[in-house]
């Protein structure tokens, strides 16, 4: 329980911070949806471009799972997210990059398959 507690805490360090590099936009509201329970972290876009396109995109999704895997599950940002959590202290052997196919998570052996 104290690694799931430990990344968990990694983990929403990492998503604030990317928080606090986005710049402020009128029509489009970023949000930073933690879900500390079950281990669910995105950031989100939302609203209205020129009020004809509607804008709904998550670009960050992270779930720490309760064996204390943390999933990227998808990072639409310009930001190393992998290599930012091992810097902070999560081995890759704990972290899955689900935004790959199990296939291709294959190819990239020092992190987790899942």
């Amino acid at each position: 329980m104290e690694k799931v507690d430990q990344h968990k805490r990694i983990v929403k360090s990492v998503v604030e911070e990317i928080y606090t590099m986005i710049p402020a936009d009128e029509q489009i509201e970023t949000q930073l949806i933690e879900d500390d329970m079950h281990g669910h972290y995105l950031l989100n876009a939302v609203g209205w471009l020129n009020d004809n396109y509607r804008e709904l995109n998550s670009f960050l999704h992270l779930d720490v799972k309760p064996d204390g895997k943390v999933w990227i599950q998808h990072d639409g940002t310009d930001q190393k997210v992998a290599l930012m959590l091992v810097e902070k202290g999560i081995d890759k052997s704990d972290i899955v990059l689900a935004f790959h196919a199990p296939h291709r998570r294959e190819l990239i052996s020092e992190f987790a398959q899942g």
